[in-house]
């Protein structure tokens, strides 16, 4: 069997993850390409990839098998993921894949697939592939002429980096911005969209070795860009350049909910807001919720994932979406989350205002103290009936009133129970953070 030992499903909240060539090998990947194609009767599959060694290797194992079905593949080489995305829906093909593992770091690798409207598959259509690939070998065979073949899109770069330069409202002459583009796949878009857009551009951590993605850099590490940017306006991308965090001026980490306020309220102010509406997840900081209520802007809550801020968006005719890890969506040029498109949007911004991103930041939020920490449980199924620790969190809201918040929540992925506490100071924070960690132990099993 080629699924890996003990694994329960295949698709996880984004896509297929896991170590490349243990984990996610190449006869995985080949196995998920003739699944997905035996599924439908022939076409196209659009195919992109992130900087990691692993990459060339799955994303050639996945062609593979969609074309032992009789789908061809159009290969656009490395290219961020909102870029494959966009090609996808535009070029006809009947289905997309982005092989990355995104944030994750270099050794591992994932594969997403995409519908034909570049929009990630729903939960019962990767069951259905899933199911397939149980059954381990009842794949339609292509034969002859029927075999498919792969097509290398060579001006794949050229089309998306023109695709985003030519709706940007400004040119960003005179604005200094530095890009740290985590040797990941945004290395030669990112630096080539904002000098098209005339920014004066720095970059950092472009030159990938296939070892160096995420490493120490990008948007799970921002602090390298702060360190290095002062007094300019940076931009940090991850691996395969979905998310953005910013840092300001002042070298002050400007995250998702800070974008994603920075946006709502000016959107908001020219009439462009869809609905009065921005769709963000569970973990999105109180002090964004009170900046969208002032700002007159209903917010729309969802769990953690990207893929569920795109549906309530769509659900609830939104063009404005995303995530405090930086995933933002843009649904007026974009359907999923592209953190190249969200730097143009947000320097758009400063451009529009005569503002800089620190006097933005501080209009638009107050970000309240969050504490997120998590505890090794031997039972998480068992958080929801687990009456002391919900005890504990009613007692612990009662405490905070208005002024905070409580998250708690098991962990799609692991045995891990994670604990959120917003409150008016870190350390009261922390403190109710550990009470309820404490309580969560003793109900759940401490490991």
């Amino acid at each position: 069997m080629i699924l890996p030992d003990g694994v329960a499903r295949l698709f996880g909240t984004d896509g297929v993850r896991g170590v490349a060539n243990l984990e996610l090998t190449p006869d995985l990947a080949m196995a998920i390409g003739r699944a997905a194609g035996s599924l439908r009767p022939g076409g196209s599959v659009l195919i992109g990839r992130d900087t990691r060694r692993s990459g060339e290797m799955l994303s050639l194992a996945l062609q593979a098998g969609f074309h032992s079905v009789g789908m061809d593949t159009v290969d656009v080489g490395v290219l961020p993921s909102g870029g494959i995305s966009w090609l996808t829906a535009k070029s006809g093909a009947d289905l997309g894949a982005i092989v990355s593992a995104s944030h994750n770091p270099a050794e591992d690798n994932g594969i997403k697939l995409l519908s034909h409207q570049g929009t990630k598959l729903s939960d019962e259509q990767e069951e259905e592939i899933e199911s397939q690939i149980r059954q381990d070998g009842d794949s339609r065979r292509a034969l002859g002429p029927s075999i498919g073949t792969r097509f290398p899109m060579s001006d794949a770069l050229m089309r998306y980096v023109d695709h985003l330069a030519s709706g940007a409202a400004f040119s960003f002459a005179g604005l200094d911005v530095v890009l740290d583009c985590a040797n990941g796949a945004a290395y030669q878009a990112a630096p080539q969209l904002f000098i098209r857009l005339k920014a004066a551009v720095t970059t950092l951590s472009d030159l990938p070795d296939g070892s160096n993605i995420n490493l120490g850099c990008g948007a799970t590490h921002p602090r390298f860009l702060a360190e290095r940017s002062k007094n300019t306006i940076g931009f940090a991308f991850d691996g395969d350049a979905d998310r953005l965090i910013a840092v300001d001026e002042e070298g002050e980490i400007v995250d998702g909910d800070a974008i994603l306020a920075i946006l709502a309220r000016q959107w908001k102010s020219q009439g462009r807001l869809k609905n009065d509406t921005v769709v963000a997840t569970v973990m999105s900081n109180l002090g964004f919720h009170r900046s969208m209520k002032e700002a007159g802007v209903t917010v729309i809550q969802t769990q953690v994932g990207d893929r569920y801020v795109a549906e309530a968006m769509r659900q609830n005719r939104a063009i404005l979406g995303g995530e405090q890890s930086g995933h933002i969506i843009c649904g007026d040029r974009g359907n999923t989350g592209d953190g190249l498109l969200t730097g143009v949007r947000l320097l758009e911004v400063v451009a529009a205002t005569g503002k800089s991103l620190a006097e933005l930041r501080a209009e638009a939020i107050t970000v309240f103290p969050q504490v997120l920490r998590n505890i090794r449980v031997t039972n998480k199924e068992g958080l929801a009936g687990a009456t002391r620790v919900w005890e504990k969190v009613s007692e612990v809201e009662r405490e905070l009133g208005a002024d905070g918040r409580v998250l708690v929540r098991a962990s799609g992925t692991e045995p891990l129970i994670r604990v959120m506490v917003e409150a008016p100071g870190e350390d009261e924070a922390g403190r109710y953070t550990d009470e309820i960690l404490s309580v969560v132990g003793e109900v759940l099993g401490n490991e």
